[in-house]
């Protein structure tokens, strides 16, 4: 099963994310995709076995993954302060993979419906619905 996960920014939410599956389960073979070096580089010392920076590794591996995982706005043209192109949120949005997006109240978007939960609630979610896919 391939896993990505893509983050932007400085990559807090992807660590974080990897961080606490590689701890629920370390055989799992994570993929680290940043749309910024900063943030690529964060989620590689977090334990990603492999890592990729820019708009066409966002591309391509979206293509084949199983599992994507990442802030909602990876499906939402020029969000992440304009990171997220029109063509990364459009391959995310086309791709077959079972998509996980933690929601995140900034940058005029707003969940509604969405609790006010810290990243750390957002994480243990995300590792439960991950937890359940792999059972």
């Amino acid at each position: 099963m391939k896993i990505t996960i893509i983050d932007g920014q400085g990559g807090k939410m992807g660590k974080a994310v990897i961080e606490q599956l590689k701890k629920r389960h370390p055989q799992l073979q994570l993929y680290a995709i940043g749309t910024n070096s900063a943030a690529t580089t964060s989620m590689m010392k977090a334990g990603a076995d492999f890592g990729a920076t820019g708009e066409n590794p966002c591309i391509v591996n979206a293509k084949n993954s199983d599992i994507i995982i990442g802030p909602i706005g990876i499906v939402m043209a020029n969000s992440l302060l304009g990171e997220i192109t029109p063509a990364i949120a459009t391959a995310i949005g086309d791709s077959h993979a079972f998509k996980i997006l933690i929601p995140v109240n900034r940058c005029n978007h707003y969940v509604v419906g969405c609790q006010e939960a810290g990243l750390g609630e957002y994480i243990r979610l995300v590792c439960e619905k991950v937890d359940s896919m792999l059972s």
